[in-house]
């Protein structure tokens, strides 16, 4: 019996050596791959480098929201690309007593940013002392609600959505214009992400009512693929046991982890917010949503293949089908997702474009320069 045992014992050795290899082989190849895309994506973004843009000589006292997560890194990342654009900065937050800075201090423009938690008793005060106020609403048009009562406290106001620039302006607001949000490179840009963070598919945000519904419909197909999932209340699937090992439950990621993610997947959905949800929604006027969300700016930031609905202004930031890819239904899903995991090509080379339509177009810093031109023109 001794020699059987020592042969099987051999066998085994040499079936579980040879599973080693086999893995250390394809862990070298993925690493490979991975370092060899970051290197080009790179390369590409030192050719193409846009021109720093031209210094204000101006004085902008900045309030940021004060908000914490996960509105700080919002905070830093418009702050950062003020401090590169204008003469003086001043940052505060809305917590603090504002009205007393800015008639201490008198800056060109005091701009808040979202604002739903600031006293407009404040912007009242800094209006009354001949100082201009700017106000950038990033949450429209999910809270016009309440936006609706701030905005006429301002004398221009900036909104990430479209269809708000002529409902506020019948408000009464005379000075409104466009400016969505847009990408922080520091955070979203391509990365050589770990093991743990490459998968095929990837999405990251909240299960909405309606997100929820449209995934119920292709819950069992993402179970058989290289899925992750990440955000809160995605226990609503119907099938949340089909996916409940590829969905980290409940987890709010930072934006150098969010971007990690993002570069270590094949493909990323984007699938943006109904505006008549019922989950957290203060938008009883029906004000529907035709413009991107920021999440938009940050996947193709990272150089990975965004596959997003539809969203009517779409086309005024990104070419669908070359340098970004869309959906309208979950069997187009489902068939865009295979197509693309089987065209390695093409999906880089939509992935790549997306990038360098990112860096040059839709930074906060580019969102910057266009908002003090706006602010400050010549």
């Amino acid at each position: 019996m001794k020699p059987t045992r020592i042969r099987r014992g051999r066998r085994g050795r040499a079936v579980r050596d040879a599973g080693v290899n086999r893995g250390r082989t394809a862990g070298f190849r993925l690493g490979w791959e991975h370092g060899h895309w970051f290197g080009r994506c790179e390369a590409a973004l030192q050719a193409v480098a846009p021109p720093s843009p031209p210094m204000k000589q101006v004085h902008v006292l900045f309030v940021a929201t004060g908000k914490g997560f996960p509105y700080s890194p919002l905070d830093v990342a418009i702050a950062d690309a003020l401090r590169g654009q204008v003469g003086q900065l001043t940052i505060t937050d809305t917590k603090q007593p504002v009205a007393e800075l800015a008639l201490r201090i008198r800056p060109d423009i005091v701009l808040v940013l979202d604002g739903l938690e600031f006293n407009v008793g404040q912007i009242d005060a800094i209006r009354a002392a001949g100082i201009r106020t700017a106000i950038w609403f990033t949450d429209d048009p999910y809270y016009t609600d309440i936006t609706s009562k701030l905005a006429p406290h301002y004398d221009v106001v900036f909104t990430l959505e479209l269809v708000c620039v002529e409902y506020y302006r019948n408000l009464g607001c005379r000075d409104v214009h466009y400016m969505p949000l847009g990408a922080d490179p520091a955070s979203f840009r391509p990365r050589n992400p770990e093991r743990s963070q490459r998968h095929e598919i990837c999405f990251i945000g909240s299960a909405y009512w309606k997100r929820a519904e449209f995934f119920d419909q292709v819950t069992p197909y993402l179970a058989s693929k290289d899925t992750h999932i990440s955000g809160i209340w995605w226990e609503r699937l119907k099938q949340f046991h089909l996916l409940s090992k590829k969905i980290e439950l409940g987890r709010w990621m930072g934006p150098v982890e969010t971007a990690a993610m993002y570069n270590g997947a094949k493909i990323v959905i984007n699938m943006h917010r109904a505006h008549d949800d019922d989950t957290f929604n203060n938008n009883t006027a029906g004000i529907p949503a035709v413009s991107p969300n920021p999440r938009t700016f940050e996947i193709s930031g990272c150089a990975t293949l965004q596959l997003t609905d539809v969203r009517n202004d779409l086309a005024s930031f990104y070419t669908p089908g070359y340098d970004i890819v869309t959906y309208s239904s979950p069997q187009e899903m489902i068939e865009k997702i295979d197509y693309y995991l089987s065209h390695e090509e093409e999906r880089q080379a939509i992935a790549m474009r997306g990038m360098l339509r990112t860096m040059r177009d839709h930074t906060y810093g580019r969102r910057i320069e266009q908002m003090l031109g706006l602010l400050f023109p010549v």
